[in-house]
């Protein structure tokens, strides 16, 4: 760090993880409400089904210093990340035809795709100027950082592609979900990491952290469509096949039960016996013990962490949010 740069830090005043995830929110629900008049109906509509802010979490909870303080950047660049993951969750209920997103109708349902889509774009724009109003910009431009949304639409085209495909594979799906769900998993730990101060070995763990609990949150998503209801999922569940969506239950049903894959294909089964096969194959079994897998590599990351008692706490419960039981 250069002296300039070290002046500047000595001005900055930290703030509690509790003040920095408030503030976030309502910098996230700010640039939603005060949208221009012409697409505020819209994105107001979108605050009621923001989520859980699980990705803000992420970043905040990495962020937190020796001192478990946290740099004010940060209120930015996680309610930039939320408003990111709200554009893809837009898009991704246009392309499922969704009619609601927890609990709320969904914005295509109620003002039609043309709109979803403009406005999916449009929270694009406001995040990317949310996390270009940061203070010392060049700072986390001059890292190399990866394109993260460049894997997140590869790897949602990955999927629309392999849409109906009933021969893919383990390797391949995991690749696929690596990008649609993991990468800004690991974007919002990266950045954490990076506001947090640490080197880039540090960094490089978080990264991981990120990439591992992005797996296991897809992995537990697919479970829950065969097995939770649609209030507990706060959203549409058994509809990943009816939408030809292969995911990693079924396909290790399909690899393991013999002739199903062939009933499969000629669309010779209706979704009960899908869901009774699922669970015969154990293909739910399997796919929680590949989460259980990734669960394991996250305690063993972040376990090598230099880290308060506190943030600790914080990771962890991250990862128990997202290996979850319903």
């Amino acid at each position: 760090m250069t002296d300039e740069n070290a002046r500047k830090e000595d001005t900055v005043e930290y703030i509690s993880y509790d003040s920095a995830l408030k503030l976030a929110k309502e910098e996230a629900d700010g640039a939603l409400s005060r949208s221009p008049s012409v697409i505020r109906e819209y994105t107001s509509h979108l605050i009621g089904s923001r989520g859980k802010f699980i990705r803000a979490v992420s970043l905040l909870t990495c962020a937190r210093n020796e001192e478990d303080l946290i740099h004010p950047n940060a209120v930015k660049m996680a309610a930039s990340i939320e408003i990111l993951h709200l554009a893809t969750l837009v898009h991704d209920d246009v392309i499922d035809d969704a009619d609601t997103r927890r609990g709320f109708p969904a914005l295509q349902k109620k003002y039609g795709k043309k709109t979803a889509v403009i406005c999916g774009d449009y929270l694009l724009c406001v995040a990317l100027k949310l996390a270009s109003s940061v203070t010392n910009r060049q700072d986390y431009l001059n890292m190399d950082t990866p394109d993260y949304m460049v894997r997140v639409c590869f790897g949602e085209l990955s999927q629309h592609i392999n849409n109906g495909n009933f021969d893919l594979s383990v390797y391949r799906y995991l690749k696929i979900i690596s990008g649609k769900t993991a990468a800004l998993f690991e974007a919002s730990f990266h950045a954490g990491a990076v506001l947090s101060g640490c080197d880039m070995a540090e960094i490089n763990k978080y990264k991981r952290l990120g990439r591992y609990v992005g797996m296991i949150f897809q992995l537990i998503d697919d479970c829950m469509d065969f097995e939770a209801t649609e209030s507990v999922a706060g959203k549409p569940v058994q509809s990943d096949f009816e939408q030809k969506v292969v995911t990693l239950p079924l396909i290790h049903t399909l690899k393991n039960l013999l002739g199903f894959k062939e009933k499969v294909r000629e669309n010779e089964v209706n979704r009960n016996q899908i869901d009774e096969a699922v669970t015969n194959a154990g293909g739910l079994a399997y796919t929680r013990m590949i989460a259980k897998k990734y669960y394991n590599k996250y305690i063993k990351t972040m376990n090598g962490l230099d880290i308060t008692e506190d943030k600790k706490k914080g990771l962890q419960a991250i990862l128990d949010k997202a290996f979850r039981v319903f």
